[in-house]
């Protein structure tokens, strides 16, 4: 049993759901959950990545989850401090889960164990009269599987970094442990802990990397220096310049 104060207290389980970012959604139009509530399922038939895109995972062998926060004390020009809170909680997951892994979080918020990909988390916030209403973080961890579709351009799993085998629910507790210590020290007032720990750990900072313009396709190299106010990633050419995810992506070479 976890020993948190709020996230998994109220835990809705499941063999399988189209997408556990949508039940979280159904439930917050129907009532108000306690903070911290989690939806998880074992597998996903309709599970979303970033801009659309799915994110696939075999079923029973991973950690599908998604978590109902209310930062409504936190201004929405600061939102993307809450992607870092969960990237950053992450992290910490996967190093207490195999501190031997070479980890990183890959801007904005994928999990990387040296040049692959190993989670993914998706935050939808829901705006009203300029503050954040509530917020319904989804997050995948690719726990046990090893074989992944081709079409993927570098996935990993913990299995596969480390050779061993995990149990799910001992690794959604400690993302839980993470999640909510993570999230009470950004409530405390610490954003610029929680940046300065952010870009310790940014995939590839400091490293001169080659950039593709979007859209395009036009590359460029420069250097990574850190995020923005606005979550906006710092690039240094001649100059820094700032992008957001529809300007520019990593190329790993």
């Amino acid at each position: 049993m976890s020993n948190n104060l709020f996230v998994g207290k109220v835990y809705h389980r499941f063999p399988e759901l189209p997408s556990t970012n949508d039940l979280a959604a159904e439930l917050l139009s129907k009532s108000r959950p306690p903070e911290g509530t989690v939806v998880r399922a074992d597998n996903q038939t309709a599970g979303h990545g970033q801009f659309g895109s799915k994110w696939l995972s075999a079923a029973g062998q991973n950690l599908l989850v998604s978590v109902i926060l209310y930062p409504s004390w936190l201004a929405v020009e600061r939102q993307f401090e809450l992607s870092m809170t969960a990237a950053l909680a992450l992290h910490d997951t996967a190093r207490a889960l195999y501190p031997d892994g070479r980890w990183s979080v890959k801007w904005p918020n994928d999990l990387y164990e040296g040049d692959r990909k190993v989670a993914g988390i998706l935050i939808k916030n829901s705006l009203s009269s300029g503050q954040i209403q509530n917020s319904i973080v989804g997050i995948g961890l690719n726990i046990n599987q090893i074989n992944f579709d081709p079409a993927l351009p570098n996935p990993a799993s913990l299995a596969l970094v480390s050779g061993k085998n995990y149990d799910t629910d001992i690794a959604a507790l400690k993302l839980f442990e993470s999640l909510e210590k993570r999230y009470l020290q950004l409530k405390s007032g610490s954003g610029s802990a929680v940046r300065a720990g952010y870009e310790q750990v940014l995939y590839r900072k400091d490293i001169l990397s080659v950039f593709e313009r979007l859209p395009g396709g036009s590359r460029f190299s420069g250097t990574i220096r850190g995020v923005g106010q606005a979550g906006m990633l710092l690039v240094e050419t001649a100059a820094v310049e700032s992008f957001d995810l529809k300007q520019i992506r990593i190329i790993i070479s």
